[in-house]
């Protein structure tokens, strides 16, 4: 049973951290956005993340961290609400968080994002971290994650489990009033870079090209909520699909493996001292 009056760090006491620290080193790290989303708001990709991580702490006794809101967006730098930070910017804020974490003791972190491009920031700064230091860090890619591991209930969800997912998240962080009650963009409609597929097919869509959304209804088709009734509704199902999702992932299980992997390094650069990291 947890002895945490919050899983999330901020609302901690110094003092609660600290005895936290005693026992465990492992922080979880939701890295989030701000950007236009069709109907919803414009924090709906930070805020999965964060229920994501809240749930996967409460299910391990650790704690998570919250707030990280501005990151690289991608092509909806269009839109007036979005707030584009470039890649390298982002590296380096993520980076500098990481090493003041590793500074106060945090040796184990756990990166995850629901946003497509994070892995553009996360990847090479968390390389580089783990190449530098004696930190055991792993990134989760739940869209990746998702599509290797979880096809099957995905296609029982349905076509709009990703919405589903956002507006439960919504309601597990305690904010489901803020999904407003709108079909404004309801009508999904060909987006107006359809034709340059053959070029972003070649890679992940966010690195394959430089390019930005013409029409805001590029990024993207959200779903008919027009009753509060509806959007209970949603949020009953996506909720419960972030805690199945939660216990696919399996984060005990992940845990002990970054436990073999400390070890496992440990013995490499003993190995060879000259090994980054050493």
């Amino acid at each position: 049973m947890s002895t945490l009056r919050s899983h999330f760090l901020t609302h901690l006491t110094n003092d609660e951290i600290e005895d936290y620290l005693r026992r465990s080193s492992v922080i979880l790290v939701p890295v989030g956005v701000t950007e236009m989303h069709g109907g919803f708001p414009v924090d709906c990709e930070t805020v999965i993340s964060e229920a994501f991580t809240l749930r996967i702490a409460q299910a391990t006794d650790t704690l998570t961290l919250s707030g990280l809101n501005f990151f690289y967006a991608g092509a909806t730098a269009t839109g007036r609400g979005t707030i584009q930070v470039s890649i390298r910017q982002g590296i380096d804020y993520l980076g500098a968080v990481a090493r003041d974490l590793r500074r106060q003791g945090f040796t184990k972190q756990v990166y995850f994002s629901m946003h497509a491009p994070a892995h553009l920031t996360i990847g090479p700064m968390l390389r580089d971290f783990c190449d530098e230091t004696d930190v055991t860090a792993i990134q989760i890619d739940p869209l990746k994650y998702l599509g290797a591991k979880c096809r099957d209930l995905l296609a029982d969800a349905g076509p709009d489990w990703f919405h589903d997912i956002a507006v439960g998240a919504y309601q597990i962080l305690g904010r489901l009033a803020d999904v407003p009650l709108t079909d404004a963009y309801a009508r999904p409609v060909p987006q107006s870079h359809a034709h340059l597929e053959d070029l972003f097919s070649l890679s992940w869509p966010s690195e394959s090209a430089g390019f930005h959304c013409l029409e805001k209804s590029d990024h993207m088709p959200t779903p008919a909520i027009l009753t509060e009734a509806d959007r209970d509704i949603r949020a009953q199902r996506g909720a419960a699909l972030i805690d199945e999702l939660v216990n696919r992932i399996d984060m005990p299980h992940l845990l002990a493996k970054m436990d073999e992997l400390e070890a496992y390094n440990r013995a490499l650069r003993e190995r060879y001292p000259h090994a980054p990291g050493a």
